[in-house]
């Protein structure tokens, strides 16, 4: 028998001899990772029930290597970003591991970031620049939702300070960015790794080893000054070696660079405020934009569409090749629903290239079962290759002709060729579980492996030991048992019982462990018990030397992992595509078009135009370099909200590919979508209404652009009216400033006068009805939700509004008076103003006409001209004044 292959290649192949990797048998294994202190080491020991004799072990050194960092120990900080919570609720949980450096000194502020997803592996490189509020990386974080962030161990101070500044006997800083993390990713686990480990060097060195030939050319003038994220990449790679126990193979991993230039920033509060992932109110069975718009088949199409909504692309190019895509699906329905057909069919193609790729440096039993089930299932996929190129055969897009020449690869026959050399041809992926483990067992085909044949001839002769014992256990009992089979039970006999029988019959005392479900009694004996011990070890000797088999297939496999790489991509992207072109086809859609203008005309708001049907109502959204800020008022509950929602989710729509609820569309590609939506206090920073809503409108004036979409709802609520006023014409007049499309909705109606003094605001408003109550005549308003250019000259409609509600009569009709009181003093106090500002005036030109008179020793024409200028500015002062 062959013994256990050993690993082509482990990251110690790539270290010099002071950075070999932590030994599990030498007492000096912890020095990877950062030994915080001996009162972390205690916490550890104290975790993990472990004595101070027992770390001494080399299973608790194991244990104590892995030595993170619970960021619920830390305590809450003050430190919150503006930029919300950053776990998705209702999502899946991920694989992802993320390593993160900052820049220190002058290039303070970059952020470089290395993820690698284990269940799908790819690692993902990214650097870019941000702000003190780290609004780009929790933006990417919440994206990718990590299960563990690697940090330097210069990003997480001394454990003994932080002890000491929680229990007031030292004084310690944690640092900004380590802190934000603690207080935004509760429920993720920390690990600190020494500096050194992060080594541009030796990174550049693992990824050009590792990369997949496809990719190595591209990633290469990509990352030739990245850095940040090289080093990243480097202490991410051998941190997995370390936890995981898995190395990865020469030439197998897909390496990506993503930046921040081609997408949209959307932070998280934008994102929960808009409802883009989930419904804020009901996040379990609310309705979202990814609820909606979700259409997919495939678990990597419906990631790839998540990642899409959370940051859509901002290359014009990339845009249209997707529209035309969906554009095409529209116009040929048979193509559309071909493609549906067989995408249905397809497992998770990231999920099944990790075997190929990650050596374990252990081959167990179930490794060797899982093997087997990830051969047969890449065969399932390589099977559906063809149907699916016959579907984009008729294609004429750009996009979809490319992925139809990428799926014309030789490699895909290659592979399937060499798979069917070994697997049987009628080997089928199949969910059933004893039909799965058959599959398991004569996956292979006979003749190649002798002793194989052996193993798998006792495992078919003990189960039909079984049976031909269950019938003779029928035949002695004359009761109408059979085998079964199941995963907690393993063969088992079964005994169905006529209907209308609710009690166990009376059995004789070989069959034990007797249970009932519905009409069935399940029971066993101890022979049976016996045979199922026999099956396991055949079971076992069948795996490991079915997993010695395919160790060799899987080796040649490798070596043509890129097509496969490119497969899970076409597979993905068309599975979004399709399900966008399902989403469009279900009501009035058009087609995005992408100029310097915003103008829509009609639009509807992608969810409500779901669950309202026809009963919503369109509005027209515009703005232009000349017209810039949009003033909106009316009434409360006249749509407001739910417009300035509409304009940036028919925004994200048209940004990843998709048509929008319209009768016509024209878009600009924004960069970046800002919004300031709501009102509540925060009790754990401290933080009332205003000061979140001062703090998230300096993040919008910090980093807002000339290619941003900022939406404000309600500035300045939570002061006085004087203040806020004065605030928001501030705000206004500074965003003013930029070429930002611009939308205000608001209950001043003083910034109404912002388009007197500026040519690029318009003002709008939302129209209401007037109907009559009662019999005394008394007035209600019903909101029409249609929007008109101009001002509201709606009064006191919040006293009509609340005038519905359960508030007594008597409140209201004294609210009423009391506000037409104040109204008066305030018109009356303008009219005395003026008033006295005419009197002033007439007396400073009567002082003027006095002086002329008595003092002047101009001639005739020269005091002629003066007077007419006395004139003429007393009537433009007074003009101005009325």
């Amino acid at each position: 028998m062959q013994s256990v292959r050993e690993p082509k290649y482990i990251f110690s192949d790539l270290l010099t001899p002071e950075d070999d990797p932590p030994n599990p048998d030498k007492s000096g294994d912890s020095s990877f990772l950062l030994s915080l202190s001996s009162g972390h080491a205690q916490t550890s020991r104290h975790l993990f029930n472990l004595t101070p004799e027992d770390t001494n072990t080399p299973q608790s050194r194991g244990v104590l290597r892995k030595n993170r960092i619970n960021n619920s120990s830390l305590g809450k900080t003050n430190n919150r970003s503006i930029i919300g919570t950053a776990i998705t609720p209702g999502q899946p949980q991920t694989a992802n591991i993320i390593a993160l450096v900052e820049g220190r000194g002058m290039t303070k502020g970059q952020i470089g970031m290395a993820s690698l997803d284990l269940k799908s592996p790819e690692l993902i490189l990214s650097q870019f620049p941000d702000t003190q509020t780290y609004a780009r990386l929790l933006t990417k974080l919440n994206i990718l939702q990590p299960v563990e962030i690697v940090l330097p161990a210069t990003l997480c101070q001394d454990t003994t300070l932080i002890t000491g500044a929680q229990s007031g006997s030292g004084a310690g800083k944690i640092n900004n960015l380590y802190g934000l993390l603690a207080d935004q990713f509760p429920n993720t686990n920390v690990a600190s790794v020494q500096r050194k480990y992060f080594n541009e060097a030796k990174g550049q060195e693992m990824i050009g080893f590792l990369c997949v030939p496809e990719f190595s050319s591209v990633v290469e003038i990509e990352l030739s000054d990245k850095y940040y994220c090289l080093a990243c990449a480097s202490a991410l790679l051998k941190y997995v070696e370390f936890i995981q126990n898995v190395s990865f193979a020469r030439a197998s991993l897909k390496v990506s660079f993503r930046g921040s230039d081609q997408t949209v920033m959307i932070d998280a509060n934008t994102a929960q405020r808009l409802e883009l992932i989930v419904n804020s109110q009901d996040p379990r069975n609310g309705l979202s934009l990814y609820k909606v718009i979700n259409y997919t088949k495939t678990g990597p199409g419906s990631q790839m569409l998540r990642s899409n909504l959370l940051q859509p692309p901002c290359s014009r190019q990339t845009i249209e090749m997707r529209l035309d895509c969906v554009q095409e699906l529209t116009e040929q329905p048979d193509v559309f629903f071909a493609l549906q057909g067989v995408l249905g069919r397809f497992i998770d193609v990231n999920r099944l290239l990790g075997p190929y790729i990650q050596i374990s440096k252990q081959e167990s039993i179930r490794s060797s079962e899982s093997k087997i089930n990830y051969v047969i299932q890449l065969k399932h996929v390589l099977e559906l290759v063809p149907p699916l190129r016959s579907c984009m055969e008729e294609c004429h897009a750009p996009l979809t002709k490319a992925y139809f020449q990428g799926l014309t690869d030789s490699r895909f026959d290659a592979i399937l060729e060499n798979i069917r050399n070994v697997v049987h041809d009628d080997t089928r992926y199949s969910k059933g579980t004893l039909n799965t483990r058959t599959q398991k067992c004569f996956a292979v085909k006979p003749g190649i492996n002798g002793m194989l044949d052996v193993a798998r001839r006792t495992y078919t002769e003990i189960v039909d030991d079984i049976s031909t014992k269950v019938r003779s256990y029928a035949e002695e009992t004359q009761l109408p048992m059979r085998s079964a089979f199941s995963t907690a039970k393993d063969f088992h006999i079964q005994l169905q019982l006529a209907s209308g029988t609710c009690s166990i019959p009376l059995l004789p005392p070989k069959f034990i462990k007797e249970s009932k479900i519905k009409n069935r009694v399940l029971f066993t004996t101890q022979e049976l018990i016996h045979c199922n011990n026999r099956v396991k070890e055949s079971l076992n000797e069948i795996y490991l030397m079915t997993n010695l088999v395919l160790s060799n297939l899987m080796d040649g496999i490798r070596e043509n992992i890129g097509c496969l790489y490119k497969l899970a991509e076409c597979i993905a992207t068309m599975d979004m595509l399709v399900s966008l072109t399902h989403f469009c086809t279900l009501g009035k859609y058009t087609r995005p078009e992408f100029t310097d203008t915003l103008a829509v005309k009609q639009s509807r708001h992608p969810i409500l135009d779901k669950t309202l049907n026809d009963t919503f109502v369109s509005n027209n959204i515009y703005a232009s370099n000349d017209t810039r800020l949009s003033v909106i008022t009316g009434p409360n509950m006249s749509g407001k909200s739910t417009y300035l929602c509409q304009i940036a989710l028919i925004q994200i729509l048209a940004q990843i590919g998709c048509f929008v609820p319209a009768e016509y569309a024209s878009f600009r590609i924004v960069n970046h979508v800002f919004t300031r939506m709501g009102s509540c206090d925060d009790i754990e920073t401290n933080t009332s209404t205003f000061s979140q809503e001062m703090k998230e409108v300096n993040y919008i004036i910090q980093n807002v652009t000339d290619q941003s979409l900022v939406l404000i709802d309600e500035l300045g609520r939570g002061t006085s009216s004087l203040e806020g006023v004065g605030l928001c014409h501030a705000v206004c007049e500074k965003l003013l400033t930029t070429r930002a499309s611009v939308f205000l909705v608001t209950h001043y109606p003083e910034l109404t006068e912002l388009a007197t003094l500026y040519p690029a605001v318009d003002n709008y408003f939302f129209q209401v009805q007037h109907s009559l109550s009662d019999s005394k005549g008394s007035s209600s308003i019903i909101s029409t939700h249609v929007l008109s250019k101009g001002k509201c000259e709606e009064r006191f409609y919040g006293l009509k509004l609340a005038e519905i509600t359960c508030i007594p009569q008597d409140i209201i009709s004294e609210a009423r008076k009391i506000a037409e009181m104040i109204s008066l003093r305030q018109r009356m106090s303008r009219e005395k103003t003026t008033h006295a500002h005419e009197e002033t005036m007439i007396y400073r030109l009567a002082h003027k006409l006095m002086q002329a008179a008595s003092n002047s020793k101009l001639d005739k024409n020269t005091l002629r001209s003066y007077l007419e200028s006395l004139k003429e500015s007393y009537l433009a002062e007074l003009q101005s004044l009325n």
